[in-house]
């Protein structure tokens, strides 16, 4: 049985942090959650009032960044941030933050450390294009927009924090603009990459289909 890289990229909403994180714990595997990593990043420019164009002192604050996952919780410097970088204050600006090269840089390098050793399933959204090209499974997931907000709206409200629908929309529309058209390592499906549209699909839907197609791999003669 050899151990493989799983990779999920597609949109925000379309589940596939939630899916990720149920098919490593099915197949034993680490998973890594790229997005919380700019997302804490994010956090912590939001924090220190960091101007986003000031690329000089950007690669400084870069280099005294750590960042740490543990029990599915995310740390940065020490400091547990896995619900503050949910909110929508960090959703406006992640994109932003993420299409700045010297952030990329940063956090891709760690992401192929954390990858080495294999045996990892990794979600975002150049993972497969840029992360790990050479992925063993790749996989982009896309869903109908309305049914992206009202899941992201759910997923808000159980912890706590009421947006409303056109806010999220809106939100989601300017990432995706951001996104996919950033010059550096913008969000696009690998050309190896297995489609699937979450919109009529269950959590427990897409988790077996992907467990499904990761074992064909894993077990193969």
């Amino acid at each position: 049985m050899r151990k493989i890289i799983i990779t999920l990229d597609g949109y925000s909403g379309t589940g596939k942090s939630s899916t990720a994180r149920i098919v490593s714990e099915k197949l034993g595997y680490t998973y890594i959650d790229s997005g919380a990593m700019y997302r804490a990043v994010t956090y912590h420019f939001l924090n220190e009032n960091i101007n986003l164009k000031d690329t000089q002192n950007i690669e400084r604050i870069l280099r005294n960044i750590k960042i740490k996952f543990r029990k599915g919780r995310t740390f940065l410097n020490g400091q547990d941030v896995e619900d503050v970088i949910r909110s929508m204050a960090v959703n406006q600006y992640v994109s932003q933050v993420a299409a700045i090269s010297a952030v990329r840089v940063k956090l891709v390098q760690f992401q192929r450390k954390l990858g080495e050793e294999k045996g990892v399933v990794m979600d975002g959204r150049d993972i497969g294009t840029v992360v790990f090209p050479n992925a063993d499974l790749k996989l982009f997931m896309t869903a109908d927009m309305d049914i992206r907000v009202e899941r992201r709206k759910n997923q808000l409200l159980k912890k706590g924090i009421k947006e409303s629908f056109d806010d999220i929309r809106c939100n989601f529309i300017k990432r995706d603009k951001i996104d996919t058209t950033r010059e550096d390592s913008p969000l696009m499906k690998a050309e190896d990459a297995v489609e699937i549209d979450t919109t009529d699909l269950s959590l427990n839907d897409q988790v077996n289909n992907i467990v499904k197609l990761a074992e064909n791999l894993i077990y193969e003669n």
